[in-house]
């Protein structure tokens, strides 16, 4: 019986490859239950930490500028652009992040990475009210730059 050859993580060498504009826009969201998304609409829902979705819009954009810290072997970038939004669609917050830059490879997993974040930070701010909160659907929408485009 053969052995298998044993494989170790590395980090992908990028070095040949130009430096582009890499654009990456993300989505997720967090599903409250009606009396909390009634709160949070009246501005009744009130967090020591501060007001909700400014705190994670925040919490994301942070996030996406330290995901190389988070990931393993993932690339530190310049993130030289980063757009947090987080909205009320019904008993849903809809989180999406596009995140840009310059360099030799993309910025998927900073966006994917600000929409975990921002909703978290959601989830933390709201469990006073209720536990009954669901994360859900982080995708990535769209890539353009690099090698290939991508659109959901």
């Amino acid at each position: 019986m053969a052995m298998k050859k044993q494989q170790f993580s590395k980090m992908v060498d990028v070095s040949a490859k130009p430096a582009t504009v890499r654009e990456a826009v993300a989505r997720g969201e967090v599903v409250v239950p009606a009396a909390v998304m009634q709160l949070l609409r009246a501005g009744e829902l009130h967090s020591p930490k501060g007001p909700i979705f400014q705190t994670a819009v925040v919490a994301g954009t942070m996030a996406a500028k330290r995901t190389s810290e988070l990931i393993p072997l993932c690339h530190p970038l310049p993130v030289e652009g980063c757009e947090v939004t987080a909205r009320a669609v019904g008993r849903r917050i809809v989180i999406e992040a596009r995140v840009r830059t310059m360099d030799k490879t993309g910025v998927e997993m900073e966006a994917l990475t600000a929409v975990a974040v921002a909703a978290l930070t959601v989830y933390d701010m709201c469990k006073v009210v209720s536990q009954g909160i669901v994360i859900r659907d982080i995708r990535l929408l769209k890539k353009t730059g690099g090698k290939s485009d991508y659109r959901a």
